[in-house]
């Protein structure tokens, strides 16, 4: 996605590029860290102790593993789906995940540029999920995979023809579309839930197809967070907690 961005890129970046991945870098070395030290043992792990156990929905209803498998991969995108709606409309987590739209820039990078506090969250309830419906370990391994490169290929500064972009956003989130989400108006700000499939924004009403000034010229971040003085890498730590009334 990186090199795509430098060979075919969608948008001309305005904020400092070493700045930013700078950045959004850390937090992603920072969120490992803590991951492993929090969580001694992993949501796969997880998953293979409740499917050892028989626990959850999916493993009394007795279904082939690869059934159980594909079910669970929808149901973790839903749950991923209604998780980031859930973060914008409760005030409590706005200002945690509001960090991740203070970018003045989308690329790659903003893929993985996620406060620690919601990275614990999305772990919590990813864990939660996988004892409730029985996920199979496989099926989630997949899945988290699918996540994270669907997260770098969304969030990326890219350019794809805009027949093809049409075609690919019947059933994934593409770059067009999820750029929409990460506009400072708040209107379109408000769209475009989705990480991985563009179904649930269809079928929940919250899908938009284009920003109101085109790609080219949206403004990115949020309204009230323009000073890249402001988001630097110790700041945006603090962000959430010390200047929640601006979010």
């Amino acid at each position: 996605m990186a090199a795509w961005e430098v060979f075919a890129p969608r948008r001309i970046l305005r904020a400092s590029k070493p700045v930013r991945w700078f950045n959004n870098m850390a937090l992603t070395f920072l969120n490992s860290l803590i991951g492993r030290f929090l969580f001694p043992l992993s949501a796969t792990g997880l998953a293979v102790t409740v499917e050892a156990h028989g626990w959850g929905i999916l493993n009394w209803l007795n279904m082939s593993s690869l059934a159980t498998g594909v079910i669970s991969i929808g149901l973790l995108d839903l749950v991923i789906y209604l998780q980031h709606l859930i973060f914008h409309k409760v005030s409590i987590f706005w200002p945690i995940h509001g960090m991740h739209h203070t970018d003045l820039d989308i690329d790659v990078t903003t893929g993985a540029r996620f406060h620690p506090v919601e990275i614990v969250l999305s772990w919590l309830i990813k864990m939660g999920v996988i004892v409730l419906i029985g996920i199979p370990a496989w099926s989630f391994l997949v899945f988290e995979v699918i996540l994270n490169g669907t997260s770098m290929f969304n969030h990326s500064n890219i350019r794809i023809n805009m027949k093809i972009d049409r075609l690919l956003r019947l059933v994934l989130v593409t770059p067009d579309m999820h750029r929409v989400h990460h506009s400072v108006i708040i209107r379109e700000h408000d769209s475009n839930f989705g990480f991985n499939l563009s179904w649930w924004d269809r079928l929940f009403g919250t899908y938009m197809s284009q920003p109101g000034a085109g790609h080219a010229d949206m403004v990115i971040g949020l309204a009230n967070f323009r000073d890249p003085k402001r988001l630097s890498f110790h700041r945006l730590l603090t962000l959430p907690f010390m200047e929640w009334k601006k979010f």
